[in-house]
């Protein structure tokens, strides 16, 4: 098929190597403009436009796409299909019914669970045991649209940063696989049931404060599912306190929030009588070090409370 492809980080490269492995013709690549990264704050383009750039495939990065130009733009290309994976932005009617096979949508999650824009990190920080890929026929709703096909797998210990490679992987094979039984009449699309849906809102930095008043496992499930970004943080003697490695552990009879230094770390009180042990911190402007290297240098003054 003549694919356009929608889609702008990292995350989206192995559907692209998918599709084009499989035989398919990228038309076009759309990504989101360059934008500034890193200390020097440098523009930095996104991954799948240097794939297009490698590959000599047209790449497109407009700055509005509700304007017509981007369907106009498209429409030209004459592509029987729209894939869009991790694009960030919305598609217009003008979009979604400009290919003749429509518009399919590789989503990071169980749909209907996680709608929006960071399923990955929220299935990790929720605890959930699984997640996994879906395969969505597009419509003008947000992640609402027919399921196609699915694929699921285990979250083990993954942070949310290591279980996105896999996750990208598992896009790339069902995307394929998918198209392949499209085209020959094999699928029938399922209707999501609205009613099981959950939301996956864009990450914000404070989503990463530690809540002491939680059960540990709770802030143990949001340290991998918020790492790398925004990074799991508290305060300890007014001065943040990024936490890059936690389990949680039975009680330990401390208070929420209320500290005690371990051999193994550095235990804290949590909600319901549990207990999470800081294995990997990080004082701002100091480098990561173990908990209990982290505890020679600063020793916790009397009924230490964080996050106060």
């Amino acid at each position: 098929m003549r694919i356009a492809f929608l889609g702008t980080p990292a995350f989206a490269v192995p559907s692209l190597d998918a599709l084009a492995g499989a035989g398919h013709e990228v038309v076009a690549v759309v990504a989101q403009p360059d934008r500034p990264a890193g200390r020097g704050q440098k523009l930095r383009e996104p991954a799948t436009k240097a794939w297009g750039r490698a590959r000599g495939v047209p790449v497109l990065q407009p700055l509005k796409i509700r304007d017509g130009s981007l369907a106009a733009a498209l429409g030209a290309l004459a592509p029987d299909l729209l894939v869009v994976v991790a694009y960030g932005r919305i598609l217009g009617e003008d979009l979604l019914g400009l290919a003749p096979q429509g518009a399919v949508n590789v989503h990071a999650s169980l749909l209907p669970r996680y709608r929006g824009a960071a399923p990955i990190q929220w299935a990790v920080a929720e605890g959930e045991p699984e997640t996994g890929v879906t395969l969505m026929q597009m419509d003008a709703g947000l992640d609402t649209g027919d399921i196609l096909l699915q694929r699921a797998l285990l979250i083990g210990g993954d942070d949310s940063g290591a279980l996105s490679v896999r996750l990208a992987a598992l896009g790339g094979e069902a995307l394929v696989l998918g198209l392949q039984l499209l085209e020959a009449g094999q699928i029938i699309p399922v209707r999501q049931d609205h009613a099981r849906a959950t939301l996956a809102p864009v990450l914000t930095k404070e989503d990463g404060r530690l809540d002491f008043r939680l059960p540990a496992s709770r802030l143990a499930a949001r340290v991998l599912g918020f790492r790398p970004w925004p990074g799991a943080f508290t305060t300890l003697s007014g001065r943040a306190l990024k936490v890059h490695s936690a389990v949680a552990t039975p009680g330990a009879g401390l208070d929420p929030g209320v500290a005690r230094a371990t051999a193994e770390g550095l235990l804290v009180g949590c909600g319901g009588g549990t207990a999470l042990l800081l294995r990997e911190v990080q004082v701002e402007g100091k480098r990561r070090v173990p908990a209990s290297e982290f505890l020679k240098g600063h020793p916790l003054p009397e009924g230490a409370v964080l996050g106060a």
